[in-house]
């Protein structure tokens, strides 16, 4: 089937008992065994609910994969991963990525013996000239957060695999729709479902997908162990999600290539990224392993910090909000907001810059969306 069928399908029968053909919010915490250890595959709804197993079963064939777990948040989901790791083991990550990623590997795990170095996506050669004796994962985001770079996921498997290291990508940005990193070679991929997924801005999820099922059992057990897991009814919420991801993610792709095409021409505007521009670097390669381009931008504004205050405080439509992937427009400022743990060298090295914006473009019109883009520049 079709990626739009097993959406709607894949994991979610209608109920046997009633014939609902929407998986029900198991709104339930234990379940009745019929004798010690005899039960119908639940136990606790920490260890498994039917509504986070119906998720869990769509996310991994959307993604290609053979096993998907559910955590709470998209910082959880990553957790789990690193939960792989033990003490003195050493992650090369690529040097773009996520805030809360960054702080994770910084103040969390490192504490507990696990070290990391941070590659230079834009250099091919960067990953395979970081590892170590001790690397065991390469963790990397593409398109990355929040400069849209793109990286080879083919040939940073085979840097990884020749290794013998385990290759973990963090799709969100892309979505399954139109990325698959798993077909390209990579161990596991992950997601903050919280975006584009549940797409709604009204829940916080996370993901994990893989094909090994040693390494699903590890994960698994921590998931219980540990015990970051959703509840049915944000679960209940990403399969919502997921119902229209194909119809959305067209629309956001179509929103974003209009904006950006507009904001590369505009005076105001220093440099624009967006990976579905030809005159990007990144295209042939997003071009290569991307069925389209997605619904992020980012851009530098002319005229520094007070420039950037002054175009956010005229924007009617585009709020300025932390998180992205939903139906309506946000706009953030990641130096002081997604990526404000890093510390201000370690930003401005990454090229996240005093006056660089980041903007998640929704699936309002496109032209209102312009219209107000184009009102807030006229006052800076």
């Amino acid at each position: 089937m079709k990626f739009e069928t097993r959406a709607i399908h894949d994991g979610q029968k209608p109920d046997a008992q009633t014939g609902s053909v929407i998986v029900p919010v198991y709104q339930t915490s234990t379940y009745q065994q019929e004798a010690v250890g005899k039960h119908k595959g639940y136990e606790y709804s920490r260890t498994g609910n039917p509504t986070r197993t119906a998720l869990e079963t769509a996310l991994a064939s959307l993604e290609e994969g053979r096993f998907g777990l559910a955590f709470a948040t998209g910082v959880a989901a990553t957790a789990a991963v690193f939960s792989l790791l033990e003490e003195g083991d050493h992650i090369v990550a690529g040097d773009d990525l996520y805030g809360g990623t960054y702080r994770l590997i910084e103040k969390v795990f490192r504490r507990w013996g696990i070290t990391a170095t941070y590659a230079d996506v834009d250099r091919p050669d960067s990953f395979a000239r970081s590892i170590r004796k001790n690397t065991k994962l390469i963790w990397l985001e593409t398109p990355t957060n929040p400069l849209l770079k793109i990286i080879d996921i083919k040939k940073a498997a085979k840097v990884a695999h020749t290794k013998g290291i385990l290759l973990a990508v963090d799709n969100t940005f892309a979505s399954p729709y139109f990325q698959k990193p798993l077909l390209f070679g990579a161990d596991i991929v992950v997601h903050s479902t919280t975006k584009y997924i549940a797409g709604h801005s009204d829940i916080v999820g996370g993901a994990v997908v893989l094909n090994d099922e040693a390494m699903y059992q590890r994960i698994k057990y921590y998931q219980n162990a540990a015990g970051g897991v959703p509840g049915p009814w944000d679960s209940w919420l990403v399969l919502r999600g997921l119902k229209t991801l194909a119809v959305r993610m067209r629309q956001h792709q179509e929103n974003a290539l209009y904006l950006a095409r507009y904001l590369a021409q505009h005076p105001k505007v220093e440099r624009i990224y967006y990976p579905g521009l030809p005159s990007s670097k990144n295209y042939a390669v997003a071009k290569k392993q991307m069925e389209g381009f997605s619904g992020m931008l980012s851009f530098e504004l002319k005229g520094g910090r007070p420039a950037v205050d002054t175009f956010f405080s005229h924007l009617k439509l585009f709020a300025l909000a932390e998180s992205l992937g939903g139906v309506e427009s946000l706009i953030s400022y990641p130096a002081g907001m997604t990526h404000s743990s890093m510390p201000r060298e370690e930003r401005l090295k990454r090229g996240i810059t005093d006056n660089f914006i980041r903007v998640s473009v929704g699936i309002e019109n496109k032209i209102d969306l312009k219209k107000d883009i184009a009102k807030a520049l006229t006052f800076v």
